[in-house]
């Protein structure tokens, strides 16, 4: 939020030579006033800027000597000096740009001496041989034809030798690029010189006068001979594909150009274009010269880019203004669009197709120019009925979705210049009216929303017809184009769209009112949309209305605002919102915040009293909803101005507000806060600087303003008090136990502060330093965060240690130093990988601090560095890094050497990669200039070295077939033994030969140790392995693996880091660079060996990521040979895959391990820019290789090719530059599916799956088939027109063979996937007719293929089908596959057709039903014609048809038939009953199975589907026929208690859901009221059901029942059903719950609370009757909400409690013993410390619940408030204590109370024995954790209450002999701490953090429970706590707890 200061200006400063230095100190005259010492004066000075404001005084000074009427030989010196310094200042020099602005306002008497003196300069410039000085010359030429006079004026005097320079120059520097093919670095500047080049020949051309008389030249001349010459060049360059396409495309506008210039009569020049575009050059009727320069340009066979550029030459260098051009003119118009037509069907390469859309674009602008004053027959030729607009607006179509936003964008462009085209060529100038308007905006409409060019589209129809008549045609257009607002990617467009029509909408209603009048109905149109979505739309879609809608609105209408929270305000007390809505004060505070950011809030006073409460703010900022509480802190922190000061009111709030919002769980959430947070502090830095300037200037009488309202001073000390206030709660934040979001947004906030308020420098005053807030205790506390298993905790730590000045480390003592670098180096060898994260952090701060040990001085030869006082820290830096790295570099030697002798020693005690990680970690600190480079050399070449050593040693593991699967997880103790097994198993000795014959795997009882690879050492025989430190230690084979993958990975990381941060030699015995050339290459041949052989997935995708660091390295090297070494890397590699067979090294399982990621890093480095070769030759190669092939040698490089080119098209950074071989890939992806061989169709899956998400998008919902991931057929084809014939003839092959007569089954494997393409295409209302790529052909096809013997292809057959047909032609296609059904009679069919046609029937019904803008009496119509047909073939739903999967898909389609048509329209008869169709529908069911009973005695195929179609229909029609008859069950072929009593679980479980589903609804509003009367008095059917049922799905759905229903109901008939006393169910329903699995567990727990509360609210008799069985229930609560439960049982018990809190919890009068309400008390906390986010909002219900009632409302400030656990848990206890006081159980209560603040259920004693014992088992297994509860949080908020209701008593609570056994029970608790403290290592934060945070915080629980002791008696308590457990031994910060009394 502050203001960004002003970039200061560098400018380089001139020079001249000493020659013409010479010349001014002879000229200059003593006065120092004539222009020789003016310039004197300006080349002197060393400052650009300076010397800027000299050569401004040089006009005015000439300007004098006009007047004196002399222009002696000292200005003509001067001038000639000028024109020099002129020439020799570089292009981008500002002080070019104000010499040449200065000398055009040159006194007309100076003119022809500096013309002269320039021109004369210019020519020595122009004799220049030197071919690298041509770039200076050419610039020099160019900037002297912008904006200056004497510039142009030289040119053209000098135009022959200008002509004849530039023909050179591009002669020689094409010539020079093309010896340097392969040199990328030279290539690029020799390509960007000819770029500029050609573009000031350009500029010649068009600037130089006389140019239009050149035809008249004779041809012999010099000029016209460089004209040709350069023409001829140009016309090269256009048609050579090795030059950059902005080079070939300026080469374009230059050929049109220069025909024009040159070519006589001007008349025929369109004709000429005209004939070479369409290849039809006359050379008969051309002149010589033109055949000479242009031959290339007249043939046949022009290449695309070179037509291309053509068009966009004839567009932009021919004069289209006014149709000078005549009807010539138009016929060149009209032949170059159909150019660009034919070039938009060929042209896939995605810059070319970026150019063709940009010429397009072009052509409507040059349309629009000739249409202003054309001819009719051209009006006629592009009106918008013609062909030519139809193809313009089916290339928008088929365009508006591509994936380059440019292309996009000019989609956009051409489709608002057709609109403009048409309004040309009609006379009525009211578009609105228009047909070709109205018809294109209706179709535009019908188009779904999350078309994205639809939005661009409209917004283009609003701009020219009005938003009026589109409102007309759809009024609710402004609430569907918000509804789409929930999805992110349709965002930008909706609201841009919705910004166009309201301002348009404004704009016409004020228009047409000429009071205010209009306001109303824009409010209704824009605002009401609004705010119903703000106060009750879903989270997405609110964010994105607020972020993006809402500021625009208020932009457009500030005014509105106060129409929004006069709404908001009055419905805030009543939509409060929840967890999952923010409700109206969450809409009222998005409004406001808005409003303030956005500059429509006058200030911050106004808003807190006019429009906003403090209690509504205070509630905002602790709203269960996150985005309520973001949205009110952004009200406070944000401000359009600022330096807004900041109120003590908001400094509280804020304060308050952080206070309970740092323990955020969403990353987002904590993102924003921090964000947030970090623009206030800009805020209070900017204004604390006026609020300084105020108080210097002691300005008394100004008036009173935001300023003056209390003296400066006093806001400053506010701003002082407010940080350093802020610094302390953050720091108590970083307490021991506090959770990940906790340290990560205390940290982050940290960070901010010591960003914002940096360390002053000068005079410049802060109002805050975060420096003067750190003590010994918080540094120590930041040092601890490295211990964080978190890396971003980590990193905040240590970032912020940076942003501390360096006298901070002073603080610790250098005991305390060593110890830390003693921990490092332990941490370093630990065999938990998480630890070495650590020690690199302490490594490096303890170097960046210069803090390490004096005894590290040793391994530095050179003690001293000479650097100059910047440089001294950077140098103290390179000097401790060099240090640490020898040091860890001695320490890795000597663990590789004995790891070569002993892996398995290695894995158990030292695993090495914690050490090469640090080594790491040190060099990416490191700067990139070195000092002491001498030194580097030699410790460069040992770590080579060693990482060569390391990775020798670990690579037989990472090789091997199957490093996972092959190594034995034992842990027995004969380890040396166990590893020789180990390394036999892995060598590997896998080959491909699974290809040819199947492997055999012999059983084997021991292994043969001979095979052992021989650079694998012997290892001792030894029962168990020994550490350094002589303890034995038993290795699993897990830890071996991690050992040696981790080592690979690191390695990896390590050369890659070496190869990108130090510099390399630029020659072999060169001082300058710290890698050799041969170095390079090494460790380019060590990527290459591990990626090629490594097995393990994390080995080789850490040596990826290393490797990419070094192929980007070398892409950047100016030596030649390293920049060639990716391209030989790849050919070789790619000649070895093509060689490959089943005995070849190369890994083909494992999807080709590391050889795609080895092609990747060398493809992906290649320079976008430039032509992609590598990217070609290889996709060209893999292509050729993953065709199908009957060499069964070749199968090997085929799935190397597939899994290759999978890799390729994953990988973003190849970007669009892949897409032109995406049609390839699906090819050979289609038909590898086919091969024999498995691992061949396997990688062709794969390659399968990723196109598809290439092509269509990664899948954005959860609709496998959603339109989001689908685009239209037209798109698809005109992007791959290649696979459109492909895929026909694929399918037409497929198609004509799925069902022989012969009756053999041809699964065709191919079929899955071409129906999974076509699947994803729709046909669009939009298509054109014009298009070749019709999707007409596929239809009967994919009819066809519905006939497959196979389920799952006629599944996808009819559901590929559906997008095929338009919503229009869906019936008659219906009606014609019914038809195509057979009837009864029938002799001979196939159920494989029925089932196929029937299920494409479905589908294009239920598509025909859920289409939105079908009108309903359409519907309705074509609905009942079809239902006639279906009356025809009903025999297929009965008996007769014996197929029981056909007969269920023939009821599915009755049943969706019934659903669409069981509706009457006004005074007539029902659709169904007219037609007869109900009575079919109950003769079906009545001769059904379900009444009749099943005569199977086994499975048959398809009846669970049958039974549940069947029972679906059934239900449908016992409802319907119940709502017909009012209840009246008569005429019901089957009734609801036959379905729940059906044998078949199917039937009955969906039955049960279905009256689920209705009782459900009704239980919120009326319960069995507002049920149908079939469905009341159900209850004892369900009694029974849940005694008999025995299917758990079933059982679960009846128990939801019975709690949906009203117990009053059922619960007095549970003896009439089922001879159970309500008691007795009760306690049949309190033992599921204890017994059953989790989800029945949790309904019966519900369902036996429901029972309890409803008799503790009936007559007391059977209140009494229950209490037995209360402690029971309390226990089952108190059992399920256990951190072992799962999610689903603590929801319930939080919904439970939520739901008997006003009878057990708050209840006046306790109907529960203490201990059991305490218990369930308990619970409610527990929960609301939940890692579940919907467990801790559904405790928070339960808290909020307990503050709402009458008796407990007045505890708090937040009664009947929505508010966010964090304050949930303080909110409840100071509930509890209240109620303890009301019950007067403060006696009782306190020791519970007491013993939740010690913490008695933790055994500490067994904790720290169950650490040391886990240290030795398995390496990644660990107990359940909470990562969100934060013990000491609990103890504090316990704390402050129980001190707080004990301050408030008059008596104690406690007898002498209960406060004396609390007192010893403490006290022993705390010297147990005291002993275990001193047990631990001296640096026991580091090497043993878990024992240490649990001590600590067991600590601070007993220290916590001392001081409410000794306030009990009577003693302030300072005493006995002054020494600490912790302080002494291991001198830790002081915690929380004793820091500062208020903490509690």
């Amino acid at each position: 939020m502050g203001v960004k200061k002003k970039k200061e200006m560098q400018v380089t400063a001139l020079t001249i030579c000493h020659q013409d230095l010479q010349t001014l100190r002879a000229l200059a005259d003593v006065e120092g006033k004539n222009l020789a010492s003016l310039l004197l004066h300006c080349v002197q000075l060393t400052d650009g800027v300076s010397q800027i404001r000299y050569v401004k005084q040089i006009v005015p000074l000439l300007e004098k000597a006009d007047k004196n009427g002399t222009c002696d030989s000292t200005i003509r010196s001067c001038l000639d000096i000028l024109a020099g310094i002129y020439l020799c200042l570089s292009l981008k020099n500002p002080l070019k740009k104000v010499l040449a602005s200065s000398l055009n306002g040159l006194p007309e008497f100076f003119l022809s001496e500096a013309v002269q003196s320039f021109t004369s300069r210019l020519q020595e410039e122009l004799n220049t041989a030197d071919l690298y000085s041509y770039r200076k010359v050419i610039d020099n030429i160019s900037s002297c034809m912008e904006n200056f006079n004497l510039g142009r004026t030289s040119v053209s005097n000098l135009l022959k030798n200008v002509l004849h320079f530039l023909q050179k120059s591009l002669i020689e520097i094409s010539e020079e690029n093309r010896k340097f093919a392969g040199n990328r670095i030279v290539q690029t500047q020799l390509m960007n010189d000819l770029l500029v080049c050609t573009r000031v020949s350009v500029m010649v051309v068009q600037k130089v006068q006389g140019f239009q008389r050149i035809h008249l030249n004779i041809s012999s001349s010099p000029m016209w001979q460089n004209m040709c010459g350069l023409l001829g060049i140009f016309t090269k360059f256009l048609s050579d594909d090795d030059l950059l396409q902005t080079i070939q495309s300026t080469s374009g506008l230059a050929v049109v150009l220069f025909i024009k210039t040159m070519f006589h009569p001007p008349e025929k020049i369109p004709d000429l274009i005209s004939s070479m575009l369409l290849h039809s050059v006359d050379c008969t009727s051309v002149p010589e010269w033109f055949l000479n320069c242009c031959r290339r340009l007249c043939g046949a066979d022009v290449p695309q880019p070179a037509l291309l550029f053509l068009c966009q030459g004839t567009l932009t260098m021919l004069d289209w203004q006014n149709a000078r051009m005549g009807p010539r003119g138009e016929a060149l118009l009209l032949d170059t669009v159909h150019v660009l037509f034919t070039l938009s069907s060929q042209i896939k390469e995605s810059t070319l197709e970026m150019f063709l859309s940009r010429i397009l674009a072009s052509w409507t602008n040059s349309a629009i120019h000739v249409l202003e004053s054309s001819s009719p027959s051209l009006k006629d030729s592009l009106n918008g009925n013609s062909s030519i607009v139809k193809r313009l607006l089916e290339y928008v179509y088929t365009h508006w979705e591509h994936p380059l936003d440019a292309l996009r964008h000019q989609t956009k462009i051409i489709f608002r210049n057709i609109l403009q085209m048409h309004q040309l060529t009609i006379e009525n100038s009211d578009l609105a009216t228009d047909h070709f308007i109205v018809e294109l905006t209706e179709s535009l409409l019908r188009l779904e929303w999350h078309i994205k060019g639809k939005y661009t589209c409209l917004g283009c129809l609003v701009d020219y017809v009005g938003v009026e008549h589109i409102l007309a045609l759809a009024k609710t257009i402004p609430s569907q184009i918000l509804e789409v607002m929930g999805d992110q990617s349709l965002v930008p467009y909706a609201s841009d769209l919705l910004e166009t029509m309201f301002k348009n909408h404004k704009s016409h209603l004020k228009s047409q009112t000429v009071d205010s009048a209009w306001i109303d109905e824009w409010h209704d149109t824009w605002v009401s949309p609004l705010l119903l979505i703000l106060c009750e739309g879903n989270l997405d879609q609110k964010s994105y209305v607020i972020d993006y809608y809402l500021p625009k609105l208020l932009n457009c209408n500030p005014e509105s605002l106060s129409y929004m929270v006069k709404i908001l305000q009055t419905s805030a007390d009543a939509k409060t919102g929840s967890y999952n809505s923010r409700g109206a004060l969450g809409a009222l505070m998005a409004c406001l915040r808005t409003a303030r950011a956005h500059g429509h809030l006058q200030s911050a006073a106004d808003a807190w009293g006019n429009l906003v409460t403090s209690a509504r703010i205070k509630q905002g900022l602790i709203h269960q909803h996150c985005q309520v509480r973001l949205d009110t802190l952004g009200l406070l922190c944000e401000s359009n101005r600022s330096t807004e000061i900041i109120s003590p009111e908001e400094m509280q709030w804020i304060q308050f507000f952080i206070t309970y919002n740092l323990n955020n769980p969403s990353p987002g959430v904590r993102q924003q806060i921090c964000s947030l947070l970090k623009k206030l502090f800009c805020r209070i830095q900017e204004s604390s600087q006026v609020l300084y300037k105020l108080e210097q200037s002691k300005a008394k009488c100004e008036p009173e303003n935001e300023f003056t309202k209390q003296h400066p001073s006093v806001s400053l000390q506010q701003y002082k008090n407010f940080m350093s206030s802020i610094c302390n709660g953050l720091f108590e934040a970083l307490f021991p136990g506090s959770s990940y979001p906790t340290r990560f947004s205390a940290l982050t906030i940290l960070g901010s502060m010591a960003e914002v308020f940096p360390v002053p420098e000068g005079g410049v005053q802060t109002v805050y330093q975060l420096s003067h807030d750190i003590d010994i205790g918080r540094l120590e506390t930041l040092i601890e965060c490295f211990t964080s298993t978190f890396e971003e905790v980590k990193i905040l730590a240590f970032d912020l240690l940076m942003k501390l000045p360096k006298t901070i480390v002073q603080f610790l003592d250098s005991e305390k130093l060593q110890g830390l670098f003693q921990a490092a180096l332990e941490l370093s060898k630990s065999t938990k990988p998480y630890d070495c994260v650590t020690a690199s952090y302490l490594l490096n701060f303890l170097i960046w601090q210069n803090a390490l040990p004096s005894s590290l001085s040793a391994y530095l030869k050179t003690q001293q560095v000479a650097c100059e006082d910047g440089d001294k820290s950077a140098a103290v830096v390179e000097r401790n890094t060099l240090m640490v790295i020898e040091c860890l570099l001695e320490n890795l030697e000597e663990e590789i050497s004995q790891a070569e002798n002993s892996l398995l020693q290695a894995a158990a005690s030292f695993p090495m990669y914690g050490r090469v990680h640090c080594i790491t970690g040190a060099l990416q600190k490191l700067s990139l200039n070195l000092q002491l480079a001498n030194e580097w050399r030699p410790v460069v070449e040992k770590l080579l070295l060693t990482s060569y050593r390391l990775s020798a040693v670990v690579s037989p593991v990472i090789q091997s077939s199957s490093p996972e699967g092959l190594i034995p997880m034992d842990t027995d103790s004969e380890s040396a033994s166990r590893l020789q097994t180990i390394l036999n198993e892995i060598q590997p000795r896998d080959t491909n030969d699974y290809f040819n014959q199947a492997k055999i795997l012999k059983e084997r009882d021991s292994f043969d140790l001979k095979d052992l690879n021989a650079s694998v050492r012997s290892i001792d025989a030894s029962a168990e392995s020994k550490g350094k430190e002589g303890k034995t230690c038993d290795v699993t084979a897990q830890m071996v693996l991690v050992c040696c993958w981790r080592s690979m990975k690191e390695v990896a990381l390590l050369l890659g880091t070496l190869c990108q941060l130090l510099p390399m030699q630029s020659a072999p015995e060169s001082p300058d660079g710290s890698l050799t050339v041969e170095q390079v290459k090494e460790i380019g041949d060590y990527f290459k060996h591990h990626l090629l052989q490594s097995r393990h997935r994390g080995a080789f995708e850490l040596a990826y990521t290393g490797f990419v660091k070094l192929t980007e390295v070398l892409n950047r090297c100016p030596d030649v040979g390293l920049q060639k070494l990716p391209e030989q890397w790849l050919q070789n590699v790619l000649e070895e895959v093509k060689c490959s067979d089943p005995s070849s090294k190369l890994c083909a399982t494992r999807r080709s391990a590391g050889i795609p990621f080895y092609i990747q890093a060398l493809l992906a480095s290649e320079p976008k820019k430039g032509k992609m070769d590598l990217l070609k030759i290889t996709m060209k190669e893999l292509i050729s290789l993953a065709g199908p092939t009957d060499d069964s040698q070749s199968t090997v490089p085929q799935v190397h090719a597939l899994n290759i080119l999978r890799a390729l098209f994953r990988d973003t950074r190849l970007g669009e530059n892949i897409i032109p071989y995406v049609s390839d890939g699906a090819k050979a992806a289609i038909l590898g599916f086919t091969s024999p061989v498995w691992a061949v169709r396997n990688s062709s899956t794969l390659l399968f799956s990723t196109l598809i998400t290439r092509i269509f998008g990664v899948k954005r919902g959860k609709d496998e088939l959603s339109k989001k991931n689908r685009m239209t057929g037209s798109e698809f084809f005109s992007r791959f027109p290649e696979l459109y014939p492909f895929l026909l003839k694929q399918l037409e092959a497929v198609a004509s063979t799925v069902d022989s007569d012969i009756g053999e089954l041809n699964r065709h494997p191919s079929m899955f996937l071409l129906l999974l393409v076509l699947g994803r295409l729709y046909p669009s209302p939009m298509d054109g007719t014009y298009s070749a790529l019709s999707m007409a052909p596929f239809v009967p096809f994919i009819m066809r293929c519905g006939r497959s013997p196979v389920y799952r292809s006629r599944e996808m057959a009819a559901r590929a089908l559906v997008p095929f047909v338009l919503i229009d032609e869906i019936p008659n296609t219906v009606r014609t596959l019914l038809a195509e059904l057979p009837n009864c009679t029938d002799q001979h069919f196939r159920q494989n057709h029925i089932h196929g046609t029937l299920l494409q029937v479905f589908h294009l019904l239920q598509a025909f039903s859920d289409s939105k803008y079908r009108m309903n009496t359409y519907l309705q119509q074509e609905l009942a014609d079809i239902a006639v047909c279906t009356k025809a073939k009903l025999w297929l739903a009965k008996r007769q048809n014996p197929c029981l999967v056909t007969r269920a898909v023939y009821i599915d389609v009755l049943f969706l038939l019934t659903r669409c048509l069981d509706k009457a329209a006004k005074g007539s008869q029902p659709v169904l009953e007219h037609l007869g169709l109900w009575e079919e529908v109950r003769g079906i069911i009545s001769g059904s199975e379900l009444i009749t009973g099943f005569p199977y005695t086994f499975t048959v195929p398809g009846l669970p589907q049958y039974l549940q179609s069947l029972t679906k229909l059934a239900i449908t029609t016992v409802l319907a026929v119940a709502a017909k008859d009012g209840g009246q069950r008569r005429d019901v072929p089957i009734s609801l208690s036959q379905l729940l009593e059906s044998s078949f679980p199917e039937v009955r479980l969906l039955t049960l859901e279905s009256l689920l589903e209705r009782f459900s609804a009704a239980a919120p509003r009326l319960g069995e009221k507002g049920l149908p009367p079939l469905l009341k008095n159900m209850g004892g059917t369900f009694l029974m059901l849940a005694i008999k049922e025995n299917h758990p799905e079933c059982f679960c759905k009846i128990l939801k029942i019975l709690h949906c229903m009203d117990s009053s109901e059922w619960l007095p008939q549970t003896e009439q059903y089922i001879q159970l006393t309500p008691k007795e169910f009760l306690i049949w329903t309190m033992d599921i719950a204890s017994n059953e699995r989790s989800e029945i567990q949790s309904i019966a727990l519900r369902l036996a609370s429901k029972m309890i509360a409803h008799h503790m609210q009936t007559c007391e008799e059977t209140r009494d009757s229950v209490a037995p069985k209360l402690q029971q229930w309390v226990q089952l609560v108190v059992a399920s909400c256990g951190d072992n439960c799962p999610p689903e049982s603590r929801l319930a018990a939080a919904e439970v409690l939520t739901s008997t809190a006003p009878c057990f919890l708050t209840n006046v009068h306790p109907i529960l013993g203490l201990q059991d309400t305490l218990a369930l008390w308990r619970c409610v906390l527990t929960l609301l410390q939940s890692e579940e986010q919907a467990v801790r909002d559904a405790a928070t219900e339960t808290v909020m619940t307990t503050m709402s009632q009458e008796n407990t409302c007045q505890s708090t400030e937040f009664a009947f408030c929505q508010v966010d656990a964090s304050i949930a848990l303080t909110l409840a206890l100071a509930v509890l204590c209240d109620l303890l006081k009301q019950w007067d159980q403060l006696e009782p209560g306190l020791p519970v109370l007491l013993g939740w603040l010690l913490g008695e259920d933790d055994d500490l004693t067994a904790h720290v024995e169950s650490t040391h014992q886990v240290e030795g088992d398995y390496l990644f297994e660990k107990a359940e954790v909470n990562f969100w509860a934060e013990t000491l949080i609990f103890v504090k908020y316990l704390y402050k209450h129980i001190f707080g209701l004990l301050s408030k008593s008059s008596w104690h609570p406690l007898s002498p002999e209960r406060l004396h056994h609390f007192q010893r029970t403490a006290s022993k608790q705390y010297r147990l701490i005291s002993q275990l403290f001193r047990e631990l290592p001296p640096t026991a934060e580091f090497l043993k953090t878990v024992d240490f945070m649990r001590l600590r915080i067991q600590e601070e629980r007993t220290l916590a429970c001392l001081r409410l002791l000794a306030f009990l008696e009577g003693k302030e308590g300072a005493d006995i706590l002054a020494v600490r457990a912790s302080d002494s031994p291991t001198e830790v910060n002081q915690l929380t707890l004793q820091r500062t009394e208020a903490a509690f």
